[in-house]
């Protein structure tokens, strides 16, 4: 549903834009959405994070504003899919938050989001992110693609490959933890068997035989590009000492890595 403002300011650059609000809190999106409408905004309403994300496959806004702490699907787990998803990968997405802890703001960021907003609103401060995330948007008009891509079957299931392409996504920032199945899972707004039925139907291998592969991928990156040493490299991907990592290491590639790096 498109909303009309009933006493418009006059045109200027946020007429016309199309915007996706999502947030569970009433009073607030009634704040928000009253002055956006003010300056010409078509505005569309998300109740929570899941009714956002399923909008906007639908509205393709030009920009999303959305609240971290909702029921369901957070504002994390909802951007998480939109950032893995081809045709909503591209919107970009300021979080809502009354929380100002740099923990909070860099997890936001991480997951895709351009910017912060926090509540109490201060509606300049929205009006002028608003215009420099929707002018930069506007220039900017090559797809975002991630370094590696993974073939993925012809005819897998759509949310199959959104449930897969966040999972990954999120498996290769955290490299050096290795999150429970049920953890990821719901990381990402899905359950354990889901996950594991997509990681099967887009890449043929379970979740953790996925990760361990992309371990081991970037172990043999990092002992080709850098110098750092061989116990550094194990803590960072996740090995909790160097025999371990070695093991694992010769298993995959015939060799151990300190006889790979000669």
């Amino acid at each position: 549903m498109i909303y009309k403002p009933l006493t418009p300011l006059p045109p200027g650059p946020l007429s016309g834009q199309r915007i996706l609000v999502v947030d569970d809190a009433e009073d607030d999106r009634t704040l928000l959405s009253g002055f956006l409408l003010r300056h010409g905004v078509r505005l569309y309403i998300g109740t929570d994070g899941q009714d956002g994300y399923r909008k906007a496959q639908t509205v393709r806004p030009d920009l999303i504003l959305m609240d971290i702490r909702m029921p369901g699907y957070d504002g994390l787990t909802s951007c998480r899919l939109l950032k893995a998803n081809t045709s909503t990968r591209n919107i970009p997405v300021i979080f809502l938050s009354a929380a100002t802890t740099t923990e909070e703001k860099v997890t936001g960021l991480s997951t895709g989001a351009v910017d912060y907003i926090t509540k109490p609103f201060d509606f300049e401060e929205v009006r002028l992110r608003l215009c420099i995330h929707l002018r930069s948007a506007a220039r900017s008009n090559a797809p975002s693609a991630s370094t590696e891509s993974v073939e993925i079957p012809h005819g897998t299931n759509t949310f199959d490959m959104v449930l897969f392409q966040a999972a990954r996504k999120l498996m290769l920032e955290k490299l050096d933890q290795t999150l429970s199945l049920n953890g990821l899972a719901s990381a990402v707004g899905t359950n354990a068997r889901r996950l594991s039925s997509a990681f099967k139907n887009c890449a043929g291998v379970t979740v953790f035989d996925f990760l361990r592969e992309e371990r081991m991928r970037e172990a043999r990156r990092l002992l080709s590009e850098t110098t750092l040493e061989i116990g550094a490299i194990a803590l960072a991907l996740g090995y909790s000492n160097t025999a371990n990592f070695s093991t694992a290491f010769r298993e995959r590639f015939g060799m151990p890595p300190s006889q790979f790096r000669r």
